[in-house]
């Protein structure tokens, strides 16, 4: 790790106004996802900004929405009585990330900036294109069993690795940002980018800006909302697929739904007429197969991950039957 220099900002407008009269710089609050990248030489910067004292880190669920600063820690929100009572996919999607250890640790701003865990990306070794861009991108014909099924290009395949940001998804959440130019509010469905040709360019986020806070809706369909998360192991392991669901019946009919998906993606993938599919029809197996079947109708899968075709629409199934009370 080369050397770098260090700043406790104040405020959040300090922090901005520190970040853009300081090239190079970054923010840290837990760091545990920047400072390993920085330590592995797959990111380096001039300048760290700490953000761990400013006054963001309130968990607040009020009549209308949950409001959650970006400095709280996943442990804090996951354990929020609140949320876990009125938002059960977001507790969930956290309890379900990580390790306690980091958990205690990692900011919910961290949380949703969090790189890619693709081999070549971590490796400065290797191409990348994402990490150096113009390089290449190594998983196209090499070794791709993690990678996406849907939203990849020539240029990147790379999954996105947070668990919250695809529950996040799931409730049509939004996403404070305090920049150079000021505030402004970014719905998470906009906030992350396909990988297109610039793959290097995850967020729409402009330089110098700070994750605030994150707003979700406080709905009765959010209130009936499950995580399903499939990895390698039982714990501290990223998601090879995972839906985040929120269901509404009545009767055995479909009235709302929301569906997000990690592990398939390039960023947290939704799709409209998967939901459409499923509202104001009977919730059935055969409806639930069916939606399935149109989610990974333009999937590109390689050689080594195609079993993820079969696996997304498999948890699919799952999570809907239990939400849905089909077993």
């Amino acid at each position: 790790m080369r050397a770098f220099g260090y700043t406790v900002a104040g405020s959040p407008a300090d922090a901005v106004r520190i970040a853009a009269s300081t090239p190079g710089s970054a923010f840290v609050a837990g760091g545990t996802d920047l400072l390993n990248l920085m330590r592995d030489g797959a990111q380096a910067h001039d300048h760290l900004i700490d953000v761990n004292h400013l006054d963001l880190g309130e968990v607040a669920v009020g009549s209308r929405r949950l409001r959650v600063g970006a400095a709280a820690r996943m442990r804090q929100v996951a354990e929020h009585p609140g949320v876990r009572r009125e938002f059960p996919v977001l507790s969930e999607a956290l309890l379900a990330s990580a390790s306690p250890q980091v958990r205690n640790m990692a900011s919910i701003g961290g949380n949703l900036l969090q790189r890619t865990r693709c081999g070549y990306f971590r490796d400065p070794a290797s191409p990348c294109n994402k990490r150096s861009p113009g390089s290449g991108c190594p998983a196209v014909s090499g070794h791709n069993r993690g990678h996406a099924i849907l939203g990849g290009s020539d240029h990147c395949l790379a999954t996105h690795p947070s668990d919250l940001a695809v529950a996040l998804t799931a409730l049509d959440a939004t996403v404070h940002l305090l920049g150079p130019g000021g505030e402004r509010a970014v719905p998470v469905a906009d906030f992350y980018l396909l990988p297109g040709a610039t793959p290097d360019r995850e967020t729409a986020m402009r330089p110098g800006e700070l994750i605030t806070w994150v707003d979700v809706p406080r709905t009765a369909l959010a209130g009936q909302s499950r995580y399903l998360k499939l990895r390698d192991r039982a714990t501290f392991e990223f998601a090879v697929v995972s839906v985040a669901a929120a269901l509404r019946t009545r009767g055995r009919v479909v009235q709302d739904v929301r569906l997000a998906f990690g592990g398939v993606g390039t960023r947290p993938w939704r799709d409209a007429g998967v939901e459409a599919a499923l509202r104001g029809r009977p919730l059935t197996a055969q409806a639930i197969a069916g939606a399935g079947r149109l989610l990974v109708r333009g999937a590109e899968p390689r050689e080594g991950n195609r079993f993820k075709v079969e696996l997304v629409q498999r948890a699919l199934v799952s999570i809907l039957s239990d939400l849905g009370g089909l077993r």
